[in-house]
């Protein structure tokens, strides 16, 4: 009867601690809109990495005196500094940004109706796949491949992808609808609410949608065009806490075209044994390398993850065929993503990507240099800041044109005169004075294209 009654007691109490700390969080809410309302008058950025250190340092310092589990309290802590940033967002009507997709989308749009686009925004390469490709599409409906596979994609695929890699076996393979989703699966798999990844800007939006997608939080090393994009190790360390799970790297990057030295890489696989961290790295550019260049699986590090694609290197952005490479553990993990979303990347895809490997891509990796090469030249004479690329498929200027202060006035001025560009905001908000030009295109669209932002740039 005694414990009966202190069984209530303690639910009533559990529920009035609860009730509390709603109305808490509802205040704390009221006063995110306050703070909001005043950077929006300020024009100032939402978020303020050096503020939320400070409040996580003292939340630290709170959980250790009180005996809390300090991972809980981080992730708790994260999920309302997201909510925050969420509210402060919306509220933020002159919070001007746009993504690459949506200036792809909008100018589409504007093709409907008659427009002439020169498309300089999205990296889809203008030549088609190899012949081999049309050859498996072509007996593909006679074979009768066009079942479901294997979740983690069809065996001679995975061997076939394995090889091109030492020390590989096709059970650490795991074929997905694109790079994109192995992304997903990789996020998804092996963070969960609260924790966090640090991402190195400027760098491709999904990283932090598919973060933000499962509630994790977003750490931000941001790298500058005077340290010619290379990332400070020191910054990256003082970016790591006990809610740290992952660094995300892409090289050769997308959008700058950098890559990171040997040893610079394997100092950041040093700091992540160290911290016991995931790399996840998006090596979607590899083959358009125009140096040295690094694989994360050159390392041996077990806690990595290697995401590649067909889209890129064969011109197949449609076919939607990409590959996560990982230990045994962690691809059991990012399956289990992919079994509950999708089942099986499509059969007819999957012996296509099979049919365009080992063919020879040198031809379109020329192709694409000789663009870089000419986008810089025509840039140079327009007298703008930026490093040559020595990879990938874009070209990042600063913009230096006084009559526009911002990257998107500019982009969508040029939309509306026939050249679509990516806003360099869409790739961190730090670079609102950037815009990346995609090589995709030949070289008399390209250099229509440039003419016409040179016009707008003068």
């Amino acid at each position: 009867m005694v414990e009966q009654q202190n069984l209530d007691y303690l639910r009533e109490e559990m529920q009035n601690i609860t009730n509390q700390i709603i109305k808490l969080v509802n205040d704390r809410m009221e006063v995110a809109k306050k703070i909001g309302n005043i950077k929006q008058q300020l024009k100032i950025e939402i978020e303020d990495e050096k503020v939320e250190h400070e409040i996580k340092k003292t939340v630290l310092k709170l959980t250790k005196d009180i005996g809390m589990d300090v991972e809980f309290s981080g992730r708790l802590l994260n999920l309302l500094l997201s909510e925050s940033v969420k509210l402060q967002n919306v509220q933020n009507t002159s919070n001007k940004s746009s993504t690459h997709i949506a200036i792809f989308m909008k100018a589409k749009e504007l093709e409907k109706t008659g427009k002439k686009i020169i498309h300089m925004e999205v990296g889809e390469p203008d030549y088609p796949p190899p012949l081999k490709v049309k050859e498996e599409l072509a007996k593909i409906y006679d074979n009768k491949r066009y079942h479901y596979t294997e979740i983690s994609g069809l065996p001679q695929l995975r061997q076939a992808i394995s090889q091109k890699f030492s020390n590989i076996v096709p059970e650490q393979v795991l074929v997905t609808p694109g790079g994109r989703f192995a992304v997903f699966c990789a996020i998804c798999s092996l963070l969960k609410s609260g924790d966090e990844l640090i991402n190195i800007e400027p760098s491709w939006p999904a990283y932090k949608e598919c973060a933000d997608f499962i509630g994790a939080k977003t750490r931000v090393l941001k790298t500058t065009l005077e340290d010619k994009w290379v990332p400070q190790l020191k910054m990256l360390e003082n970016l790591i806490n006990i809610n740290t799970k992952m660094i995300i790297i892409n090289y050769p990057n997308n959008p700058t075209g950098k890559i990171l030295d040997s040893q610079l890489l394997e100092k950041i696989v040093s700091i992540a044994r160290e911290y016991n961290l995931f790399i996840l790295s998006d090596e979607v550019y590899s083959d358009y390398s125009f140096g040295k260049y690094n694989s994360i699986l050159d390392y041996q590090y077990d806690k990595s993850i290697m995401v590649s694609s067909f889209s890129k290197t064969y011109g197949m952005t449609g076919f939607r065929v990409g590959y996560g490479i990982g230990n045994n553990s962690i691809i059991s993990q990012m399956r289990k993503v992919q079994a509950t979303s999708i089942t099986s990347v499509a059969e007819p895809m999957q012996y296509s990507a099979l049919g365009a490997i080992g063919n020879d891509i040198q031809g379109n990796i020329d192709s694409i240099q000789s663009r870089i090469n000419l986008i810089c030249k025509r840039l140079q004479q327009m007298k703008t800041e930026f490093i040559v690329p020595n990879g990938a498929m874009y070209v990042f200027p600063k913009i230096l044109a006084k009559n526009y202060s911002d990257d998107i006035s500019l982009v969508y001025d040029l939309l509306e005169h026939g050249v679509a560009i990516a806003p360099g905001s869409g790739f961190g908000n730090s670079y609102k004075k950037f815009i990346r030009i995609s090589a995709c295109q030949s070289s008399k669209l390209l250099n229509n294209g440039l003419d016409i932002l040179e016009k707008y740039l003068k």
